[in-house]
């Protein structure tokens, strides 16, 4: 075994997963395997709750800053799982930063770099299946983007609020471990962690900054959601 320091970085797909651990134990024991023999020393762990298909990382942007800081690799637990996450590939490729992942320690930059061709080639092939949906939806009557005299199906109807929650979940998920970051830094009131927030340029639900009402209703969403 090879000697080194390495900034382990795990990403779980939801918020619940990352309370429950699902997901997140199993990576951190194959971080743990992998480092149990030789000089290899775990100098931080960072956690992105996040699903795969959003660009935004600020984690894994700690992450890649902590290894450049302190002169390590970065640590993941299992590549084939990230093997089709082309923002992780692409920011991992432009970031400078060496990588090992425990379950392929062979693999290198080269093989980065294809599986973030794939991995865009993907995505594109996903858009393209989601704008077909969305002109057959229109075919049948639907008008995008509101009612305009047509009344959308049930099917529709169902779809759309669907979509609308996951998003409005996945959003939650997004600004949770950001509000108990600047909790923790201090922000105790709804105004505080609305500065916070737009300090750090991250824009409201509908863009623009943040206020009181709009932290607090974050905060109502982030505690109803299940455990």
């Amino acid at each position: 075994m090879t000697q080194g320091k390495f900034v382990a970085y795990y990403r779980v797909s939801t918020q619940k997963q990352g309370r429950s651990g699902l997901g997140l134990d199993a990576q951190k024991e194959a971080v743990r395997t992998f480092l149990s023999g030789g000089s290899l020393k775990l100098l931080a762990e960072v956690v992105e709750i996040e699903s795969g298909k959003k660009d935004d990382r600020p984690k894994l942007a700690e992450a890649l800053r902590l290894c450049r800081l302190l002169g390590a690799r970065l640590l993941i637990a299992k590549l084939d799982r990230l093997s089709r996450d082309a923002h992780f590939l692409l920011g991992l490729q432009k970031s400078g930063v060496q990588f090992t992942a425990a379950d392929m320690p062979e693999a290198n930059e080269m093989v980065v770099g294809i599986m973030a061709v794939v991995a865009q080639a993907e995505r594109k092939m996903i858009s393209a299946r989601t704008k077909a949906a969305l002109a057959a939806a229109k075919a049948r009557g639907t008008v995008l983007g509101g009612h305009r005299g047509v009344t959308p199906s049930r099917e529709d109807q169902e779809a759309g609020r669907a979509t609308q929650a996951a998003r409005a979940l996945a959003r939650v998920a997004d600004l949770s471990p950001v509000i108990r970051d600047l909790q923790a830094s201090g922000a105790h009131s709804l105004g505080a962690i609305a500065r916070g927030l737009n300090e750090r340029g991250i824009p409201a639900a509908r863009g623009g900054s943040w206020s009181p009402m709009q932290v607090s209703r974050v905060l109502r969403q982030a505690a109803a959601r299940p455990l």
